[in-house]
């Protein structure tokens, strides 16, 4: 009975010491002093003032554009801007990288309480067992008291009512805790893209900084001056629009015609057209380096490489994608054995087969063709034509995420786009290439915009 009664007092002080543990958990989490935080908040409230400034500056100033001193202080303006908003970024991000550390102590404690906690359950539900081995017969025997036996069990039962109560408690604070893990995670992911594109539009800024110093050296007298540089950058706008963009497995198109395809894709799909741009240029870039093949075999999928007449006897999955290819050669009136398709990669292993400047394998294109065909008009896309391939790509990266905007979202969208489930590792260095591509991409986009 002693013994018992022992038992029970210090499952009671486990159970109060689990309750105190819990109740000063949030103490023990490293944050910011509130003197940081009203410190932070007066930085970043002033960095907003500076901002509004700046940006009435560029919108009083649009109407002087293509004046010596409008584009003088149109540049001065965007370039203060851009450093203001990253200013104010990355004292969002101090912020919320300080909730997110204290958030991971915070699950990292409730973890450890947990299995603390389980452990101790453990022990009441073992010696409630004990209680489950005196019989009524030692009871009637007098090695216990009637009413004492119960009052153990009774004891007992209460103890592991009671932790089982705390336990549920610490759970629901744990999943809370996560659910507010996560939130913040996803609002610095969106700080992180914020900051990206305001990087991006100041680079393309600087770039513009030694325009800036010939502007400002000319003086009211010297406007034939001006006039050159506004033919100089006339020039470059006419030269990047005509320039020819290369297109995987067709003909290269103008970088004009691309982009408003693009254009016309993204206000169906959100997705932005110097990613959709910079995939292709990805794909043509992969193409010079694995060549082009011709299927030759509708049973077992071999074929030959078109340039060299080198044998492959995996040019197109047999089960997967020739039904469809040659249902789409009956329907665009191409023939299946003479059509150009991707050879399969050999340190990739698998199939080859893809189609046209988006590398569709046959199997998805059909998957995509009707709402490739709702963004284009076209009744039956073709994967070798541009505006059916760019459309489809957007339509495809805005289901991979890519239509949420910001780098995180972009880089995961192009690195599934090219390894699929396996995106986390074997992807991340295509991504990597494809982000640097749209950003140089962009820059010519926001140059054509601006002239």
């Amino acid at each position: 009975m002693f013994r018992k009664t022992v038992i029970a007092v210090i499952l009671l002080f486990t159970l109060c010491s689990s309750a105190i543990a819990l109740s000063q958990h949030s103490v023990q989490a490293q944050d910011l002093t509130s003197e940081e935080r009203i410190a932070l908040q007066a930085q970043y409230d002033e960095l907003q003032k500076e901002i509004a400034v700046q940006q009435q500056i560029i919108k009083d100033t649009q109407a002087q554009k293509n004046t010596l001193q409008g584009d003088v202080t149109l540049l001065n303006a965007k370039i203060k801007a851009a450093q203001a908003q990253i200013d104010a970024k990355n004292i969002t991000i101090k912020q919320l990288s300080a909730q997110i550390a204290k958030k991971n102590v915070v699950i990292g404690q409730l973890s450890d309480r947990i299995l603390s906690g389980q452990e101790s359950l453990a022990s009441v539900l073992r010696q409630t067992q004990m209680l489950d081995e005196y019989s009524f017969i030692s009871v009637a025997l007098g090695a216990q008291s009637v009413s004492g036996f119960f009052i153990d069990l009774d004891a007992f039962t209460s103890i592991k009512t009671g932790l089982q109560n705390l336990f549920a408690d610490i759970r629901a604070t744990k999943a809370q805790t996560e659910i507010e893990k996560a939130d913040l995670a996803i609002k610095q992911n969106q700080t992180a893209d914020a900051k990206y594109v305001v990087e991006t539009q100041q680079k393309q800024i600087s770039s513009d900084k030694t325009q800036k110093q010939q502007l400002l050296t000319i003086t009211a007298n010297q406007e034939v001056e001006y006039k050159k540089i506004l033919a100089d950058r006339q020039a470059k706008a006419a030269a990047i629009r005509a320039a020819l963009f290369p297109l995987r497995d067709a003909a290269a198109i103008q970088f004009e015609d691309a982009l408003n395809f693009a254009k016309e894709a993204q206000a169906r799909t959100g997705v932005r057209p110097a990613l959709i741009l910079a995939v292709l240029t990805q794909e043509s870039n992969l193409g010079k380096n694995v060549g082009q093949c011709f299927l030759r075999n509708t049973m077992t999928g071999a074929g030959v490489g078109k340039n060299t007449g080198t044998a492959f006897s995996n040019v197109m999955a047999p089960n997967r994608d020739v039904p469809p290819f040659l249902d789409l050669a009956q329907r665009l009136g191409f023939d299946p054995l003479n059509q150009v398709v991707s050879c399969p990669i050999a340190s990739a292993g698998g199939w080859g087969g893809a189609m046209g400047p988006a590398q569709f394998i046959p199997s998805t294109w059909k998957l995509y063709e009707n709402r490739t065909s709702n963004v284009t008009g076209n009744a039956v896309p073709n994967p070798w034509a541009a505006e059916d391939a760019i459309a489809a790509m957007s339509v495809y990266l805005s289901d991979l995420g890519a239509g949420a905007g910001g780098y995180t979202a972009e880089h995961r969208a192009a690195a599934k786009y090219y390894a699929g489930s396996k995106w986390a590792t074997a992807g991340r260095a295509y991504g990597n290439s494809v982000l640097a591509l749209a950003a140089s991409i962009q820059s010519n986009i926001d140059f054509l915009s601006s002239n």
